[in-house]
């Protein structure tokens, strides 16, 4: 992949300091080409970016160092392939975000982010057969239109989607909350690699970022920006699942939902969905319906 001086300048600056785009904004304004940055003093820092003054020394040093390093023949040697938001193979969906990744780093098929329709498919950790039994009627339909499938692989429901669509000769898009160096859970570790090897894992952190509480829920948007629809399996009525409806909500996204028997727990969630207007979906024929 050709890399601009624009492009690698970004690179750069997100792998030390891995924000959103719009984070970056005063700084882009005030110099789109992100030229000379290295003669840049720890107090412009401070301003364009909004640190404290102990990061902003910190920031300064690192941006010097990383600047010296081959740092995209460095990722593609772990066959990690950074896009920016200003190459041509960036989604359009995302930069349709509020706060769209800066970067997104990819392993394997990045034809995937080209897909014209995608679905995106979510539920609880604690998501049981009847999640399983019920991908057995939404995945076939969506496979056999070519279009990939696309969750969070987390426990669960997640995991349940991907492996469902590499099961029945699809193909699957894994977005993670951490770098390539880690993965949560630990679990997953096989799937996440097949995934990586033959259909396509993305995050918008480099590879040495840890996961923590608060990199899922952002995780999320981009679940929500990468689907044409999104589909709830199982899910309690308030949790992480629900974060990834609302952004879909706000992006005009189709929300489909699993109506599930009213005593379980973990049919709440998306019966209330229902309630509040998401489609209730036993097939996967009833999303080709809304998106072709």
């Amino acid at each position: 992949m050709q890399f601009t001086i624009q492009q690698k300048k970004l690179l750069s600056l997100h792998y030390i300091h891995p924000v959103p785009f719009h984070r970056f904004q005063v700084l882009i304004e005030e110099n789109p080409a992100l030229e000379k940055l290295e003669t840049y003093s720890t107090e412009y820092w401070t301003r364009l970016l909004n640190l404290p003054k102990e990061k902003a020394v910190q920031f300064t040093e690192r941006y010097k160092e990383i600047e010296r390093l081959p740092l995209v023949e460095l990722l593609e040697k772990v066959n990690c392939s950074p896009i920016t938001i200003f190459h041509r193979n960036y989604p359009e969906e995302l930069k349709q975000l509020y706060d769209p990744p800066a970067v997104i780093y990819c392993m394997g098929n990045e034809k995937l982010l080209r897909s014209r329709l995608r679905v995106g498919i979510i539920g609880s950790r604690q998501a049981t057969y009847y999640s399983k039994k019920a991908l057995d009627f939404i995945v076939p339909p969506l496979v056999d239109r070519n279009i990939p499938i696309v969750s969070g692989l987390a426990a669960g429901a997640d995991t349940m989607a991907h492996q469902a669509a590499m099961d029945f000769g699809g193909e699957t898009i894994g977005v993670l909350g951490h770098g390539f160096s880690h993965m949560y859970p630990k679990k997953n570790m096989k799937i996440a690699q097949e995934i990586a090897k033959n259909h396509l894992l993305i995050t918008e952190y480099p590879p040495y970022f840890s996961p923590a509480k608060w990199t899922f829920p952002m995780r999320n948007r981009i679940i929500s920006g990468l689907s044409n629809a999104l589909v709830i399996t199982e899910s309690v009525e308030r949790s992480g699942t629900m974060s990834t409806v609302e952004h879909a909500l706000d992006h005009g996204k189709e929300i489909f939902a699993v109506p599930g028997a009213i005593d379980s727990p973990l049919s709440a969630g998306p019966n209330k969905l229902i309630d509040e207007g998401a489609k209730p979906l036993w097939s996967g024929f009833q999303i080709l319906d809304s998106l072709l």
